[in-house]
């Protein structure tokens, strides 16, 4: 199961901290881990290229499919889209294939 948590202070993200593999499938085919892989990785990658804001991809565990990053301080409006975006897929994935293999957690 990949345990998500959604880091927030104030109702305003600023950090995920994902671990886990879904075991919807065997590795390689496991669709519900590449789609949440891709939506972690993409956010990182987006607010890093296309904004000024300060982040940090505190561990990345591959084995252990652990990846947590925050972002520090006052963000731009284009991070909170991309954060709030990236909350959106993961509950998306959750609502559309269980809470067997996807659990959120909001941490304030």
């Amino acid at each position: 199961m990949i345990k998500v948590k959604v880091l927030k202070k104030e109702n305003m993200i600023y950090g995920f901290d994902i671990v886990g593999h879904a075991g919807f499938d065997k590795h390689g085919k496991d669709i519900v881990c590449s789609a949440v892989s891709v939506l972690m990785i993409n956010t990182i990658n987006s607010i890093s290229n296309f904004t000024k804001d300060d982040i940090v991809v505190d561990e990345y565990v591959e084995n252990d499919g652990h990846i947590k990053f925050l972002v520090n301080g006052i963000y731009s409006k284009e991070t909170e889209i991309l954060l709030k975006s990236l909350e959106y897929g993961l509950y998306d994935i959750n609502e559309q294939y269980g809470k067997k293999y996807i659990k959120i957690e909001e941490v304030q």
